[in-house]
């Protein structure tokens, strides 16, 4: 029963997965609409009958319209998702939940940048036009009259969106689970109800890096020197990391991030980061992705907004051709049992991540060694999915986003089959379950605690709904 009770719970939290990419509510900050302001909006097809539009919830300074349910269900469906088990209460509830959120952020001075926001919709509507085809289709889609209509419409979404994302983060951000927790979560989870895991492997790998020029080097380093320059004369370094920038993750968005010292940023970029003052732009320096030169937007306490445009240097035919020799040399050694897979990595690989522990890879979304099969990375699936146990895989000329290439080789070290959870084999996973479990109780107890000292009202006949949360303040 335990698990289904975290499932019901979890039932908004599916629905805000779906709805996490295209959110489709028109909902913005308004006046507090008064009680007796009832009066329909406008009027939808629904159906082949005119059904009328109006507001059927406030939450704070946010108002809900009944079309807002049809399209989220529109949406979902759009995306491939199903809503037959999706009610319009609990859609309504869930839409109640992201205006508390972003109520609250705002009552909590949580700041959400314009460039934040600009970043996240750039990203939304590319991946909305690989999948439709055009900014036209996508527009059409949304029924706008105009490109820069949807920009507008789409921007106050996400920037809601954002709001109460970071809300939630703000809620759980200090909920820990203690070992004892996890062992008592998992002996009360009955023995017909203990949840079945995927089959998994752990990989291990040999990176060999080609060895760069100082020609080359330099080369980039004098590019930056220039891009600082004329930055310092007037250009715009937005423009110059959209389009120079090697860095996938920021160039589209102008090389923005925000950061602080917790947040997971190699050392050096770190160190140059928080030396700076607000409007300074450093020096060419070098990580382990390239070089780079950083400018600071505005610096918040402990925390930093700031640019960044990362170059890579080219790397030559004969270094390539070297790197090759030497992972080939290495693999050789290991397949001949002169070394092990292990020592060699520790020895003789270039990844830092990984060297220390004998080449093993940690699953980037559960941080364990572990990778269930069926959600892995299609491009290591197909490295890795034929090869036996301990078999080295040939050398893998690896290229990755920014163009940075290397030599790797690969093996499976481990294999766990298809089964029931066992704490001692999948501890992780259980204390995962617990904390989501916990976290669930604490966002629970933040809502019975907001609903009751926020202005919010339920109309018509979503009153006879059954929420999870109190909106009826019964």
């Amino acid at each position: 029963m335990l698990l289904k009770t975290i499932q019901m719970k979890s039932v908004n939290i599916t629905i805000a997965f779906v709805l996490f990419l295209f959110s489709t509510t028109l909902m913005k900050a308004q006046e507090i609409i008064k009680d007796s302001v009832v009066a329909p909006v406008k009027k939808v097809q629904s159906g082949g009958r005119q059904k009328i539009d109006g507001i059927i919830a406030t939450v704070g300074d946010y108002i809900i319209l009944d079309s807002d349910i049809d399209k989220s269900y529109l949406e979902i469906s759009g995306q491939g998702g199903s809503i037959k088990d999706i009610t319009r209460c609990q859609m309504l509830g869930k839409l109640m939940e992201d205006k508390l959120y972003a109520h609250q952020a705002i009552q909590d001075s949580i700041k959400v940048t314009d460039a934040e926001v600009k970043g996240m919709m750039d990203e939304r509507i590319n991946y909305m036009v690989g999948q439709i085809g055009s900014i036209d289709k996508v527009v059409a889609y949304y029924k706008k009259d105009s490109e820069e209509e949807f920009k507008s419409y789409f921007f106050d979404i996400l920037k809601e969106q954002k709001l109460s994302s970071e809300m939630t983060k703000k809620i759980v951000e200090e909920v820990e689970i203690t070992p004892e927790e996890v062992r008592n979560f998992f002996k009360s989870i009955p023995k017909d109800e203990l949840p079945q895991f995927g089959a998994e492997m752990e990989v291990a790998q040999i990176v060999i890096t080609p060895k760069i020029s100082d020609v080359e080097k330099q080369k980039v380093i004098d590019r930056l020197k220039m891009f600082k320059r004329e930055i310092e004369e007037g250009s715009s370094f937005a423009t110059k990391a959209i389009l120079y920038s090697k860095d996938p993750g920021s160039a589209k968005n102008g090389g923005y991030y925000k950061m602080n010292r917790k947040t997971p940023f190699v050392k050096e970029f770190k160190e140059v980061a928080f030396s700076l003052q607000e409007g300074e732009i450093s020096e060419p320096f070098e990580t382990e992705f390239g070089f780079h030169i950083i400018m600071i937007d505005k610096i918040k306490g402990q925390e930093v907004e700031l640019r960044h445009i990362l170059l890579t240097p080219s790397v030559s035919a004969d270094a390539i051709e070297v790197a090759k020799e030497k992972i080939t040399t290495i693999r050789n050694k290991i397949v001949n049992k002169e070394i092990s897979f292990a020592d060699a990595a520790r020895t003789e690989s270039d990844q830092k991540e990984t060297k220390a522990n004998g080449g093993v890879l940690i699953n980037p979304k559960t941080q364990d060694t572990r990778f269930e099969l069926t959600k892995m990375d299609p491009s290591l699936y197909s490295q890795v999915s034929n090869l036996k146990d301990d078999e080295i895989s040939q050398p893998i000329l690896d290229t990755e986003e920014n163009d940075k290439k290397s030599y790797k080789l690969i093996t499976v070290t481990n294999r766990i089959n298809e089964h029931l959870a066992d704490y001692a084999t999948d501890y992780i996973k259980i204390k995962e379950l617990a904390l989501k479990e916990k976290q669930i109780k604490v966002i629970g107890k933040w809502f019975n605690e907001k609903i009751k000292e926020t202005y919010i009202k339920v109309l018509g006949e979503y009153r006879d709904c059954e929420f999870t949360n109190n909106w009826l303040k019964k």
